[in-house]
């Protein structure tokens, strides 16, 4: 059995019922659309059809259930009458569903993505090959012509560079945006044609294994100068700033506060209006979160964006983010992506 289901089952007072694929993938390693574990202090059960059964014979240390393409249904039997945990986000009719079926519903307040958030060493591994695919991949980006393409081929061209540089898929839809497209933080790539003069973000990463990268830099098109470089500057020191004083033990609400106090202090306040930074692992966004709302405290072993940034409505954005481990004293960063002011042709 895992050490991850071992911590798991060290928990539990009841049965907890897993339906979302990443956590059955995180906990047993079996990667389906359609499943379920059954996790019990001294027993987990491994449900799924026929499709996946061979694979799911594969397991270790589970009893492999299998059960017709209506997994849900087959929950509901196995449970009924039962107490029960779930996870901390289930549809609302796989819930009804499970009720009408007499299955009697606790919410587990999140138990699976607290450990999901402190990263063993063998997931620190694969996160870096993750960074180092994209260090590579931003490396070759800035080689490339800017200037006359549109968002998208950039984003596409950036894709191919990706899949060349051995990435598994990409970790999410690619922003490249210019100019205003750039003030939106998740602004989509379309179809506007990128101009001298302008500055364009970049946020893209990569899966590798399961995990996740995610990096943005931002470049400028030719020259640029005055109100967009002092930005620039603005961003670029309080990406340091909470670089430095990033470490176990924080909040996510002091985390954030280290780079937003420097923003703030500076022409551009109030112009960050999103959160420091996320948690990274299986999913591209996790625990724990670096924001003005967070409810977590920082963990060795948590691994997370370091993403400030500067956004003037209709005209330009600036982000500048880096993947970073939180050790006891301090962060290991995982980028090693130049962030000096960038000019692109």
């Amino acid at each position: 059995m895992s050490g991850r289901v071992r911590r798991l089952q060290e928990q539990l007072e009841q049965p907890l019922l897993v339906t979302n694929p990443v956590n059955v993938k995180y906990l047993v390693g079996f990667d389906s659309s359609n499943c379920a574990l059954i996790v019990e202090r001294n027993r987990i059960r491994l449900l799924t059809d026929f499709r996946y059964i061979q694979a799911a014979r594969a397991i270790e240390d589970v009893e492999v259930v299998e059960t017709r393409r209506d997994t849900i249904g087959a929950i509901g039997e196995t449970l009924a009458r039962q107490q029960v945990s779930f996870e901390g986000v289930i549809p609302w009719s796989l819930h009804q569903r499970l009720e009408t079926a007499g299955v009697r519903l606790t919410p587990a307040d999140g138990k699976i993505e607290q450990l999901r958030a402190v990263k063993d060493e063998q997931e620190l591994e694969t996160i870096r090959r993750a960074c180092a695919i994209t260090d590579r991949a931003y490396e070759r980006l800035a080689a490339l012509q800017f200037s006359g393409r549109t968002e998208r081929d950039v984003a596409w061209e950036l894709l191919q560079i990706f899949h060349e540089e051995g990435a598994d898929d990409q970790a999410f839809e690619f922003i490249v945006g210019a100019g205003p497209t750039g003030s939106q933080p998740h602004g989509r790539a379309g179809d506007r044609v990128i101009a001298e003069g302008e500055l364009v973000v970049v946020d893209a990463g990569c899966i590798v294994d399961g995990y996740a990268s995610d990096y943005t830099r931002t470049f400028a098109v030719g020259r640029v100068e005055g109100e967009l470089r002092e930005a620039y500057d603005v961003v670029l020191a309080a990406q340091q700033a909470a670089l430095d004083g990033i470490r176990a033990g924080i909040t996510g609400v002091e985390a954030d506060a280290l780079a937003r106090d420097v923003i703030d202090a500076s022409d551009f306040a109030g112009k960050l209006g999103h959160g420091l930074g996320h948690g990274i692992g299986l999913d591209v966004h996790e625990a724990p979160r670096l924001s003005t709302e967070s409810p977590d405290t920082l963990e060795p072993g948590n691994v997370v964006t370091v993403e400030p940034g500067v956004y003037v409505d209709g005209r330009f954005g600036i982000r500048i983010e880096d993947d970073v481990v939180v050790t006891a004293g301090g962060i290991e960063n995982l980028t090693k992506l130049t962030k000096d002011w960038t000019e692109v042709s």
